[in-house]
């Protein structure tokens, strides 16, 4: 039961923080039997000697480290052990000039090419080859845990792969890689090795790349399917488990309890991807003849209890178990390098940290801020790392708000209220008008997420716009069968009257588009708003709430002010109007659920507020009939679809205003017939009518979609009701949605009678685990689930006509559900928005 470790480093060039091509240099001056050469040359291995506890290799590891990085140092080189480095690049690899390495490149040709890569191999002390080759194929269904722990490479090529451990994808592509099969004994072993020797598709005994194996070198059994890890406490930990298991099957073998069937190599691999995939914070194979997958953590914690007999022989014991429930809070490297990337969205900050906690002390560097004890971490929380300590972006304003205590939070919410009261802060929900709730923790957007949302969702503008103008026009898109003639024509929100606007209007200037961010940190856009979109006003009340209440927050600098939306809005509006004309916004009147924000929006953007006994037409020109001002052009904020809007006496003023659209005489923002472009089965179509009308390809992604009028589609959600989430395809507010793994199975039962019964009516997405954000529970921080809605404003049909506003609306789900609408149930926060430099000049010109 002795230990040993060989690691896989990477040579980081501290200026560039690229890989450096440097390892001949470094090893030139290091001692041979410690360090060696890999196949690239930005690698360096180490090699510990053997030690008979985790102290020991923990201290070996430290050492070899230690001297790897002294050397380096001198060459203005870092040093990293993980799976990949961020910012490799397929162009960094260089071949180590030997001649079994040049004979491996000339045969493998890119899977050597490719071998920008770094494992940890543990070696666990086993004389007996033929109890070895036995033991390895008993721990076989336990593998995947240590991968997902050791999961240390999100990134390759410079891009997040959305894998934990990507080069665990990459390593299996190698021919002798993965497991053996079954094998009765050390020479079926030898035998099985010596074929593929002698079939070519392997050069030697050394190639044998799977995933445990008799060492070529030594009397030991060698873990090779780990990630190199940054921590040395994690290579510990990996060490410590893979130690019990090896103990364990060795017990069972002296016991003479019979080895289970073996896995099917299918299901190994399945159960390795999936650990590959989604390292500690998805799902893993537990270890049953029939795996299921079960949360990462409660697999990680039955493997440590199944473990405690032979760990406490080991001595191991309480030393795994206080490793475990560390990582396990913190993290493995994957999710720590994605939590540096999301603060500045900058590959070299990943690079630094990586190198920082392989040259820091085994357990890590130190943590300068407190941690909330309280605080429910999770995975994909934007505030609160795993350790339950504040992100940098967030440390100034969680101290703040910790610092005022309960009585000092619970004093604030009380003022947060009396504003509310006092400036009618208000949405109308079924009818009734509620308080609009507002977390005193904002939530903060960085520069470069705000440059990404603004590419990608002015691009989504465009595509949307260049739709409905092609749909009430030639319908292009139809005649060359991009879209079939019944999901639009036949669509809810498709409307012939739309067809008699004249054919430059804009017909969707105000666009919304709700988003949300998953777990790694990326965007997708959720749903589409381009019927009326409400949520400028809130959020701009919900900054003047703040300004009054906290006014001592610590505010970031360049941080965005939402009131210059309303300048944008007023711009929006009179972009068709004719001179001498006045803008008015539409409003159905104080019943509206947003009638709040109608009033803010036309005092604020300087528009005329009007409801239907407001208009009338006179010889061509709506007017207001108070007044007689002429309205040149009218935002339409109302319930129905203009043409059905009468007023209270019955006169059928939106069809009589249709028809002075119709003349040019009146340009209407937002346009009847829009609901055909943001009905929940046109947005799974939204990336092909980007590529259709601008010829890009979507800079944001979609939430994946079932149309279910598509009966193979729908025979595949039908089984997985309780999987999704459920929409009614011109749903809105919330209504509708079932979110099926939160619903019992009455509810899903009902959902699968509807869809049954009306499938053209529905649609299914899978669900997005959404991220959270610090919100005040009972004057405690908690996480909760938001998302967010963002709006584009658009003067014409130019790509520098289409404007993301600056300003978001932050929606909260409450406790326990991930639904955020306010009809739901939800709040909102305050979206500080740190504008990126090219905003920041336009806001210096304003």
């Amino acid at each position: 039961m002795t230990l040993g470790a060989e690691e896989e480093l990477h040579l980081i060039d501290l200026e560039r923080w690229q890989l450096a091509a440097r390892a001949p240099q470094v090893l030139a001056r290091l001692p041979k039997g410690n360090y060696s050469a890999e196949i690239q040359r930005t690698t360096v291995e180490t090699n510990t000697e053997v030690v008979s506890t985790l102290d020991g290799l923990r201290s070996e590891l430290l050492r070899l480290r230690s001297g790897l990085v002294d050397v380096a140092a001198r060459e203005g080189l870092g040093v990293a052990a993980v799976g990949t480095a961020p910012r490799s690049e397929f162009r960094d690899f260089e071949l180590t000039a030997t001649g079994r390495y040049g004979r491996m490149q000339e045969q493998y040709r890119l899977l050597v090419d490719e071998q920008l890569i770094c494992g940890t191999q543990i070696h666990v002390g086993v004389a007996d080859r033929d109890l070895a080759v036995e033991i390895t194929q008993r721990i076989a269904p336990r593998l995947p845990v240590l991968l997902a722990l050791s999961a240390s490479s999100p990134y390759w090529n410079g891009l997040d792969t959305g894998y934990a451990s990507i080069r665990t994808i990459i390593w299996q592509r190698w021919p002798s890689a993965g497991a053996t099969g079954p094998l009765p004994d050390a020479a079926a072993y030898d035998e099985l090795l010596q074929d593929l020797i002698a079939s070519g598709v392997i050069a030697d005994a050394k190639m044998a790349y799977f995933d445990v194996r008799p060492s070529a070198h030594a009397p030991t059994l060698e873990l090779r399917v780990c990630d190199a890890c940054p921590l040395v406490d994690d290579a510990v930990l990996i060490a410590g488990l893979f130690r019990a298991m090896v103990r364990d099957a060795e017990r069972e073998i002296e016991q003479g309890v019979p080895r289970g069937e073996l896995r099917p190599l299918p299901l190994h691999r399945a159960a390795i991807w999936q650990a590959a995939r989604g390292g500690l914070t998805g799902r893993l194979l537990d270890d049953s003849a029939h795996p299921r997958p079960l949360p990462a953590h409660e697999v990680v914690r039955g493997l440590v209890t199944d473990l405690r007999d032979v760990l406490e022989e080991l001595g191991d014991w309480e030393e795994v178990g206080e490793l475990v429930e560390t990582a396990l809070a913190r993290g493995n490297s994957a999710d720590r390098q994605r939590a540096a990337f999301v603060q500045h969205g900058d590959l070299a900050d990943v690079m630094r940290s990586v190198v920082e906690e392989t040259q820091g002390p085994a357990s890590g560097p130190a943590i300068a801020t407190p941690a909330l004890r309280r605080y429910r971490t999770r995975a994909g929380d934007e505030g609160i790392d795993s350790n339950a300590v504040p992100r940098p972006n967030y440390r100034r304003v969680v101290e703040h708000i910790r610092g005022l205590g309960e009585a000092g939070v619970a004093d604030r919410e009380a003022d947060r209220d009396r504003w509310a009261t006092e400036h009618g802060f208000v949405f109308g929900v079924a009818g009734a008008q509620r308080p609009f709730e507002v977390d005193l923790v904002p939530r903060i957007v960085q520069p470069y997420e705000w440059a990404e949302l603004e590419a990608g969702l002015t691009q989504r503008a465009r595509a949307i716009e260049a739709f409905l103008d092609d749909v009430y026009g030639e319908r292009r898109i139809l005649r060359d069968g991009v879209l079939p003639e019944e999901a639009v024509l036949g669509a809810p929100g498709w409307r012939d009257d739309a067809q008699r606007l004249p054919g430059e209007a804009l017909r969707a200037p105000i666009q919304g588009f709700d988003l949300v961010r998953n777990e790694y940190g990326g965007w997708r856009v959720l749903e589409d708003n381009v019927r009326n979109p409400s949520g400028v006003a809130y959020a701009i009340a919900v900054r003047q709430l703040m300004d009054q209440v906290l006014p001592d927050l610590p505010r970031p600098d360049h941080l965005a002010d939402p009131a210059t939306a309303l300048e944008h809005l007023r711009r929006t509006v009179l972009a068709g109007a004719k001179p001498g004309t006045r803008g008015a916004l539409l409003s159905t009147g104080e019943d509206a659920s947003a009638w709040f924000e109608h009033r803010r929006l036309a005092d604020g953007a300087g528009l005329l507020l009007a409801v239907a006994e407001d208009l009338e037409v006179r010889r061509g020109t709506v007017v207001q009939r108070s007044t007689g001002d002429r309205i040149g052009s009218l935002y339409l904020r109302i319930d129905v679809e203009l043409p059905d809007l009468l007023d209270s006496s019955g006169r059928p003023i939106g069809a009589e205003i249709m028809d002075v659209t119709a003349a040019g005489g009146v340009t209407l923002v937002n346009a009847p017939g829009n609901g055909v472009a943001d009905d929940k089965a046109m947005y799974r179509s939204v990336p092909e009518l980007i590529g259709y009308y601008l010829g890009e390809r979507p800079l944001l992604e979609s939430v994946p979609t079932y149309r279910l009028g598509d009966e193979t589609e729908r025979q595949a959600v039908l089984e997985r009701v309780g999987e999704l989430v459920t929409k009614p395809v011109d749903g809105h507010g919330g209504r509708g949605v079932l979110i099926g793994p939160a619903a019992d199975a009455a509810e899903v039962a009902r959902r699968r009678v509807e869809i049954a019964d009306d499938p053209a009516a529905w649609v299914a997405q899978e669900v997005v685990p959404l991220s959270s954000v610090p919100s005040l529970e009972d004057g405690l921080l908690q996480p909760r689930h938001v998302d967010l809605r963002a709006f584009v404003y658009a003067t014409g049909h130019r790509r520098k006509d289409y404007l993301l506003a600056d300003l978001a609306l932050t929606r909260v789900a409450p406790d326990g559900s991930l639904v955020v609408n306010s009809s739901r149930g939800g709040g909102a926060k305050d979206t500080w928005i740190v504008l990126p430099e090219h905003r920041r000049s336009r806001a210096r010109e304003r």
